[in-house]
């Protein structure tokens, strides 16, 4: 009998989760769970170690679903076959599916992201983007003018803390201290981020690496 993998068991939750015509964060939602218990950004640890579902949350989303251990079973020993590409390898599909939304207010609050800006905790809303967004986005809220004239209070911008950043890509970042920005990445040395202001009314900055939490890529705005 085949050894069971990390991937069988996360493409079963995912699987079931399509079964009942559930994003991941609604079917961990649905079972009373955290709604990021399930995203894509839990499966791994920062330093990418796999991470597995606890055996409580399974039990929780089986009884939610009135799903029973032998159908999930089932799905896990499905889930090699239907997930394996014509080269033998594994490929994640990329679909529409909600994702999680907060304020730039809420965002400097403690508590709404681990430490590589991964959402996590209660509080957040939920969204269905017009476009696909992986596992591992999220949505900010705009509030203010510091964004004008890009982002307007109220536009609602999708950030993918896994997205590759270049130069010149519309980030988002949080301070030590609490503070969320969006800016546009000037420049990034081996001890340097120099950010550009979207709006020219406020000043460009320089952090230190140590002086910031995380950043993300801006992945589409609705603007």
């Amino acid at each position: 009998m085949d050894m069971l993998t990390h991937e069988q068991i996360w493409a079963a939750i995912d699987k079931l989760a399509e079964r009942f015509r559930f994003s991941a964060s609604g079917l961990a939602r649905n079972a009373g769970l955290d709604p990021t218990t399930f995203n894509r950004s839990k499966r791994f640890t920062a330093s990418g170690r796999e991470r597995w579902p606890s055996t409580e949350s399974i039990a929780k989303i089986l009884r939610a679903t009135g799903t029973s251990i032998a159908d999930f079973m089932e799905m896990i020993d499905d889930s090699q076959a239907t997930r394996k590409s014509s080269f033998g390898t594994y490929r994640q599909t990329s679909a529409v599916h909600s994702v999680p939304l907060i304020g730039f207010a809420q965002a400097g609050v403690g508590g709404f992201f681990d430490d590589g800006g991964f959402p996590v905790g209660q509080g957040w809303d939920e969204i269905m983007p017009p476009t696909s967004a992986s596992e591992n986005a999220y949505a900010l809220k705009v509030s203010g003018d510091s964004m004008l004239p890009l982002y307007r209070e109220g536009d609602i911008i999708i950030v993918d803390p896994v997205a590759q950043v270049r130069k010149g890509d519309r980030i988002v970042v949080k301070t030590r201290e609490g503070e969320v920005l969006a800016k546009t990445l000037e420049r990034k040395t081996s001890k340097l981020i120099e950010l550009q202001s979207l709006n020219p009314e406020h000043d460009n900055l320089v952090f230190k690496h140590e002086e910031l939490e995380w950043l993300a890529r801006i992945v589409w705005a609705s603007q």
